[in-house]
């Protein structure tokens, strides 16, 4: 369990403060996050079609029971030129093994009726009773023909499903982690920008200090105490403002987290500036390979296929044949009811011609072809969407490199600066409005070198995202086995 899972379960005081790195948040958000849990629940539900659909390809073992039929009906007999009275008392059941042939869109079965009946018949002249059990035993083929394979096709309709509810469930852990990295890094920004500026008011406090002993001593004008106590508010002010913006951004963590509002958390990260090695023509290469979006694109274009079929059956020449043969037999006696065998062969061969359906199968074509052609057009677009995005973020790569090496020797030069500026402020070479400039110089390179370092450190992640390869580590990618184990 995770570091917040523990704090619920163990009763820890909802106050105390937790620790947390990026791996942390990235996985229990995982674990916790609305969408993912309906992502999730989709791709459930998509699996479970797929595992009914496939067992559906398996033999099916059915028994039909008819224990009673009773019926008693009066008739006229045209060719006696009487009216008969009819009564029959049935029993029977019927047991089926049914199994669909895959490669071929035909039914196979196997057929067994047993039953009881007894039959009478009442005439003017007299009356017939009959009673028998008879057995029908038979094997049966049904075959579609010159149309599409319809159990092929659910089948694949329904892999289709269950692959983009895949992709989705990827896409979104990814957009998740995009999320809660930013979310994360405005938290450290906010609690860099707290720590820098209780430094400042520690080095505003020690200032007004000197100022002040020298204002008791004779040595400093008043008018420089006064300075410096407006720098020392004003340094008290930006912590208070600095506190205000960390607790909100910490607030709308814990929130896109799941976390209790009233949970104190500290974010902990090494935001370093190491030089990432990014070759463009690869990460075009292995995007336009492997990003999702056009895996999805790649589905619908299946599915737009798969339409077509259908489509072109509307109003077409197709037909059907069916094949049965077997063995019937009835008797008085349950012994004897094979003793004079029947055979009972069947053929049916049916067409389906169609003569005039007004432009209507040709019209449905030329849309659906339509469709296609838009897709097609759309899916271009999209890889040439895909290529700029790239582009733009290998560029924003390289500048923002140029930018931490810039803001790393503003840092150093201010902090310079500002170390000889002190020494000469002590010795009151400086007003208290001329250090403080100092000050809020240094403050704001530190706060800038941070910001375009964890600026580096979110296109670093873009990058990964834009093009399924992590350049960090050197590495694909694999979307889905971001996908749970037990799911797949």
């Amino acid at each position: 369990m995770w570091i917040v899972s523990l704090v619920c379960l163990l009763g820890i005081d909802a106050n105390a403060q937790i620790s947390m790195t990026l791996d942390d948040a990235l996985n229990y958000s995982i674990e916790n996050s609305p969408e993912l849990k309906t992502a999730l629940m989709n791709l459930r539900r998509y699996k479970f079609s797929l595992n009914a659909q496939r067992a559906s390809l398996k033999s099916k073992f059915s028994l039909t029971l008819n224990p009673i039929s009773y019926s008693r009906n009066r008739y006229f007999e045209s060719r006696l030129s009487e009216w008969y009275t009819n009564e029959s008392f049935a029993s029977s059941g019927t047991f089926s093994i049914s199994q669909p042939i895959l490669w071929t869109g035909a039914t196979v079965s196997l057929n067994n009726k047993f039953g009881w009946q007894n039959n009478k018949s009442s005439l003017a002249g007299g009356e017939n009773d009959n009673s028998a059990y008879s057995n029908d035993l038979y094997l049966s083929v049904t075959q579609p023909l010159f149309r599409y394979n319809a159990i092929k096709l659910d089948l694949k309709n329904i892999e289709l499903d269950y692959e983009n509810a895949q992709i989705n469930y990827a896409l979104r852990r990814l957009t998740l982690e995009n999320s809660i990295t930013n979310q994360f890094y405005s938290v450290y920004t906010a609690q860099n920008n707290l720590e820098i500026s209780k430094a400042e008011l520690k080095d505003a406090e020690a200032n007004f200090n000197i100022i002040k002993n020298k204002v008791d001593a004779d040595l400093s004008t008043k008018d420089e105490l006064y300075q410096a106590e407006l720098n020392l508010a004003t340094a008290r002010s930006t912590v208070d403002n600095r506190i205000v913006s960390l607790e909100n951004a910490k607030d709308d963590f814990k929130k896109i987290l799941g976390i209790d509002i009233d949970t104190d958390i500290e974010i902990i990260a090494q935001v370093t500036a190491e030089p990432v090695s990014v070759d463009l023509g690869k990460a075009i290469a292995n995007a336009l390979s492997s990003r999702l979006e056009l895996k999805q694109r790649e589905i619908s274009r299946t599915e737009l296929d798969l339409q077509m079929k259908q489509i072109k059956e509307t109003n077409s020449f197709n037909g059907e044949l069916s094949l049965s043969i077997g063995i019937m037999g009835d008797n008085e006696r349950l012994g004897d009811i094979y003793k004079t065998p029947t055979n009972n062969p069947r053929v049916s061969l049916s067409f389906n011609v169609p003569i005039f359906d007004w432009g209507e199968r040709k019209a449905r074509i030329k849309a659906q072809e339509i469709a296609i052609e838009m897709h097609n057009l759309e899916t271009d677009e999209e890889k040439k969407a895909i290529e700029i995005a790239i582009r733009k973020s290998y560029r924003n790569l390289n500048n923002l490199l140029t930018q931490i090496s810039i803001a790393e020797k503003s840092v150093k030069n201010a902090q310079l600066t500002y170390d000889l500026n002190a020494e000469r402020y002590r010795n009151g070479e400086l007003t208290g409005m001329e250090m403080n400039q100092f000050q809020t110089q240094l403050s704001n390179k530190k706060m800038s070198y941070v910001s375009t370092v964890i600026e580096y450190k979110k296109e670093l992640l873009n990058m990964k995202i834009l093009t399924l390869y992590d350049f960090e580590n050197n590495k694909p990618i694999i979307p889905l086995n971001l996908v749970p184990e037990t799911e797949k």
